[in-house]
């Protein structure tokens, strides 16, 4: 396997807005900062979308001038239509994600269209974006299965993610939104995605609801895939799933990556504070294996000294 892989941090923004105690602007910037410090340099921000919808995502104007001067960060926002990307680009966005979905289910249940009227929505919005000198990356969700619809096809997943690059997305990120997947079933979507939209532009970006998620991304990586969406502490959740987990952690993934001798460039130590600070804010410390493990020996040794 190749030796490099790319982590995207999506936990201040897929992780919290699904959780259901809000964070404010000065602790939503507080976390991005700690995990920029522990090495993670792709984030996903905030979202602008409406505040009745997701609350949890009020301010992301706020939190992206916040954090504006942290060079070495490279932050993602989401936009559901063109008036959010002109919130977003006002706000200093260089990076903006569009979210479609691979099942008509859950496209009429997120966003009340079909799957074919989001792409025609997003049309405006990445013409603008690129027009603007702005980065898109694309979103699918449900590629392994939908609360709705069941069972998806990879022939559905590959034909949004097509439509996506086609629009001009620089990168696809495929959701596991449910977190029903098992490895076969990952290999065989990598696999029906090969050739049709660049492995170097595919990430993986599934959760941990029945634990294959690590599993998952271990049978993506043997296809070729080196992108992983992660969220610390193993944030976030679906409200459309109910019993669903947020994305793998990603201190599991950073782990599982060392362990295979894949260099990371995440401090542990730092990775798991910050996850810590923002479980209490939350009030449920985090989900994450590795996680747990460190501070169950934090505290043995506290106890011990």
């Amino acid at each position: 396997m190749s030796d490099t892989v790319r982590i995207v941090e999506v936990g201040p923004r897929d992780g919290l807005q699904n959780e259901k105690t809000p964070v404010g602007v000065a602790d939503r910037i507080a976390f991005i900062e700690a995990l920029l410090g522990a090495g993670l340099h792709t984030l996903e921000v905030g979202a602008f979308v409406s505040p009745k919808a997701i609350p949890q995502m009020v301010n992301s104007d706020a939190v992206l001038r916040g954090i504006e001067h942290h060079p070495e960060g490279e932050f993602h926002v989401l936009v559901p239509n063109l008036k959010g990307y002109e919130a977003a680009h006002a706000a200093g966005a260089r990076v903006i994600a569009v979210f479609a979905s691979a099942s008509e289910g859950f496209s009429r249940a997120n966003i009340n269209c079909s799957v074919a009227e989001s792409i025609e929505r997003f049309r405006p919005v990445v013409a603008r974006a690129r027009a603007d000198g702005v980065k898109v990356r694309g979103y699918v969700s449900c590629v392994l299965g939908c609360p709705f619809d069941g069972e998806v096809r990879p022939a559905a997943v590959v034909e949004v993610a097509k439509a996506l690059w086609a629009l001009g997305c620089y990168e696809i990120s495929l959701g596991d939104t449910i977190g029903v997947g098992t490895p076969r079933k990952a290999r065989h979507l990598l696999r029906a995605l090969a050739g049709e939209v660049p492995m170097a532009h595919l990430a993986m970006h599934f959760h941990d609801t029945y634990g294959q998620a690590l599993a998952n991304l271990y049978a993506g990586m043997e296809e070729g895939a080196r992108i992983i969406d992660a969220a610390a502490g193993g944030l976030g959740g679906c409200p459309y799933a109910p019993g669903a987990t947020g994305n793998v952690a990603t201190e599991d993934v950073v782990y599982m990556l060392e362990g295979m001798g894949i260099a990371t460039g995440v401090d542990m130590t730092k990775l798991v504070a910050a996850s810590n600070a923002i479980g209490r804010l939350i009030g449920r410390p985090p989900v994450s294996r590795v996680a747990a493990a460190i501070n169950a020996k934090s505290r043995t040794k506290a106890k011990g000294g």
